[in-house]
């Protein structure tokens, strides 16, 4: 048996390709260049949100940054799949009295519960692997 490598072949040109890059925001004057929305949903206020991605498959995945106004809450909801969440400015507080910060770094397990507030304010980068469902 023998292997045949070939050489990588240089690129002179940069090759397409699709990319979004927002700079700054880490900085409020960055965040507030974003495309807000409001985030309209039962058990939900005080929330805006700028989308990054959703993906079309089964999971429907997907990548936000969420601004909540002081006294803002999210609903009471189940993870399907893993969630990440970044707090990129004030602070996040979960149901169960924890408190994140900026820099804090939290991964929800699929099949956690919670609901999220903010006394303060705060804006997060949210990552979900997989929808949530609502809990009554």
């Amino acid at each position: 048996m023998s292997v045949v490598t070939q050489p990588a072949v240089p690129t002179a040109e940069p090759q397409p390709r699709n990319v979004t890059v927002l700079r700054d925001i880490f900085d409020p004057v960055g965040l507030d260049a974003l495309a807000w929305e409001r985030w309209e949903e039962p058990g939900r206020a005080g929330v805006d949100l700028h989308r990054l991605y959703v993906t079309d498959d089964d999971a429907s995945g997907a990548a936000m940054i969420t601004r909540m106004a002081p006294g803002a809450h999210g609903d009471l909801h189940e993870h399907l799949g893993h969630e990440l969440i970044l707090v990129l400015e004030g602070e996040l507080r979960n149901d169960n009295g924890d408190r994140y910060r900026p820099g804090d770094l939290v991964v929800e397990e699929p099949g956690s519960v919670h609901r999220v507030s903010t006394e303060t304010g705060c804006t997060v980068l949210g990552v979900r692997h997989a929808p949530t469902r609502p809990v009554a």
